[in-house]
């Protein structure tokens, strides 16, 4: 995992969870992914991201009415995904706040040891494992049982495959569905 940087510090580059380093000015905001050094593809995300990028608007829109975050953002957003992420997999997401460089666009970026769609289906993965422990916490039996058995029937790689070939993600301008 790459290593916090010391204020006043190099921050220009990112270390991978591979050992490499990144340039933080290659990192482009349409950039999904990049063929790294060590032969190795890594999916990258960035805090404008939309969580639209992962899931479909209408349960983006249900993550950031229920979710209530505990800490200065007023809603959900894709900085508490990849939080979700690190806290699975720590070793394998390298992070920087870039919030203080003005030669990048972007606040916040990550790196992780996944390409784009492996790390596609861990996020829908701990999105269904939160939606779960959610519905554990409802009063409503039928509810959880319902829910219950339309995960026993939901395949996350077919949805992650059907959802990137709908969202067009060989392009960087894709839209939301």
């Amino acid at each position: 995992m790459a290593e916090p940087r010391v204020p006043g510090g190099d921050s220009s580059v990112l270390e991978l969870p591979c050992g490499e380093t990144v340039a933080l000015t290659e990192l482009d905001m349409g950039l999904r992914e990049f063929a790294c050094e060590c032969g190795d593809t890594h999916a990258v995300v960035m805090d404008m991201h939309p969580l639209g990028r992962f899931v479909p608007e209408s349960l983006a829109a249900v993550l950031r009415e229920t979710i209530e975050p505990a800490d200065e953002f007023d809603e959900f957003t894709t900085a508490h995904l990849m939080g979700v992420v690190i806290e699975e997999f720590p070793e394998a997401v390298a992070v920087e706040d870039t919030s203080d460089d003005g030669q990048v666009g972007y606040a916040m970026v990550w790196v992780t040891d996944f390409d784009s769609r492996r790390l596609h289906e861990i996020i829908v993965e701990l999105l269904v494992e939160l939606m779960e422990h959610a519905m554990s916490h409802a009063d409503d039996e039928g509810a959880m049982t319902e829910f219950e058995e339309q995960m026993l029937e939901f395949d996350v790689s077919e949805f992650v495959e059907q959802y990137r070939d709908q969202r067009e993600f060989e392009s960087e301008h894709d839209t939301a569905i």
